[in-house]
């Protein structure tokens, strides 16, 4: 974990928020590729949701809603976690992870436990006072149900469907730590996909399978991934049923990913907070009701952190990120040999051409293979070498990252031959040229 935070600073990934003034706790700032890498996982991951189905709508919902939407939900009553403070260094603790009433970090004496509701207050309007109280929202799933009928009468969605939804979400953690993998302002990816009554359990199993196969289509190890049900001492108040996509890291198996049996309570509740009806009427049966909720709901950081961990190799000679080309933030890097004779000029041509269907990153300084080593460590997959025998014959060296394989390709069919080494490296991993197989099953040019 130390080795992959120190290489996320020095390549512009992650940087700890607010450096220059101490930092800030649990907070972090994406540079330029950890930004450009955070875009393509959530194009990605909205493509699949709402590009590539039918039944699925997508939802951009504000940050602050009305106070009693956060009473419907049950989070100001039952968002809590009791903590524990030290006496002597005063560090606190949740009540869950200590196992005895002395501080893990000094041996000193615990406090008896108090609730600590984890949602951040703040006030809209003039006058700080109760009445303006709002809060800054903790998951992003209760705009999408306040928003059911709305999306489902514009849309003309018929029962089962569901909305999806990326956005910021903040909660007050007492133990914020690892990284990126918990952190107080974070950003969700959820679906909430709504069933009729009694077949919520067959689309539990049908969304779990679903996410696995998301996971692995990202380039995660299926070896590294497992699901955790919980047992009904661990669900949520709202829950009938639950299960982790769970990642091994560094630090043990952790959650990636919740889907969640939700039943009709937040539909339920939010319909009887606001008097409003949130039911649906279901044409082929004649029935009305409250439709149940299957949720899916992860984070894009925590979702990068498995990225990066899972694509964070250390070799004889070098520190690789083996991003799938699809996340990694900069796709090819062009390179003259040496900066003289005209090279610079053509891989300046090159780079320029390139970017009009890659993000490209163009690198004159130091040897070639000190700047491939950037590269590698960068996760860019692609490496484009203008050299002498490009004057003789206009061909450039592709060098491919996990590989470090080469070959060598005429300047005219460059933007050609990337594309079939792309494909095929969805298709199977390989650096196979193989022009028939050119984006003939719907591969992502990007």
């Amino acid at each position: 974990m130390n080795n992959l935070i120190s290489l996320c600073k020095r390549r512009g990934l992650i940087f700890q928020s607010s450096e220059i003034y101490g930092g800030i706790n649990s907070c972090w700032d994406y540079g330029p590729l950890g930004s450009e890498m955070k875009r393509n996982l959530k194009e990605y991951w909205w493509k699949s949701m709402t590009h590539s189905r039918s039944d699925i709508e997508g939802l951009d919902s504000s940050i602050l809603m009305h106070p009693r939407i956060w009473e419907a939900s049950g989070h100001v009553e039952g968002f809590i976690d009791p903590l524990v403070e030290c006496k002597k260094c005063h560090l606190r603790f949740k009540q869950e992870d200590v196992d005895s009433i002395i501080c893990p970090n000094c041996g000193g004496e615990l406090s008896a436990p108090r609730q600590f509701n984890l949602m951040f207050k703040t006030h809209m309007g003039p006058v700080e006072d109760s009445s303006s109280i709002v809060y800054m929202r903790p998951e992003t799933a209760q705009g999408i149900y306040v928003n059911f009928s709305n999306v489902q009468v514009a849309s003309r969605q018929k029962v089962p469907f569901g909305i999806a939804q990326i956005g910021k979400a903040f909660r007050n953690e007492i133990t914020p730590g690892n990284f990126i993998f918990r952190t107080r302002e974070f950003e969700q990816m959820e679906m909430q996909f709504f069933v009729a009554p009694g077949e919520a359990e067959k689309w539990v199993e049908y969304w779990i399978q679903e996410r696995l196969k998301w996971y692995e289509q990202i380039g995660i190890k299926k070896d590294k991934l497992r699901i955790h049900e919980h047992g009904k001492d661990e669900l949520a108040h709202y829950a009938v049923s639950a299960f982790d996509i769970q990642y091994e890291f560094p630090f043990g198996w952790k959650e990636v990913e919740g889907i969640h049996n939700r039943g009709d309570f937040d539909l339920t509740r939010h319909s009887q907070f606001s008097e409003k009806k949130l039911d649906y009427f279901d044409e082929a049966t004649r029935e009305r009701y409250i439709p149940h909720v299957v949720e899916t709901s992860g984070g894009i950081d925590r979702c990068l952190l498995v990225i990066l961990i899972d694509a964070y190799v250390e070799e004889d000679e070098r520190v690789v990120l083996k991003i799938h080309p699809r996340l990694a933030p900069i796709k090819v890097g062009v390179f003259p040999l040496v900066n003289r004779d005209g090279m610079p000029e053509i891989a300046q041509k090159i780079a320029q051409d390139l970017r009009s269907s890659y993000k490209v990153f163009y690198d004159s300084g130091g040897s070639v293979g000190r700047r491939y080593r950037r590269q590698d460590e960068a996760g860019t997959p692609y490496g484009i070498t203008v050299d002498s025998q490009t004057l003789r014959d206009n061909t450039v060296t592709i060098r491919e990252r996990d590989t470090m394989q080469q070959i060598r390709v005429n300047i005219n069919e460059l933007k050609n031959q990337l594309e079939v080494i792309m494909a095929n490296y969805m298709r199977d991993k390989g650096f196979i040229l193989d022009k028939t197989n050119l984006f003939h099953e719907g591969v992502d040019r990007g």
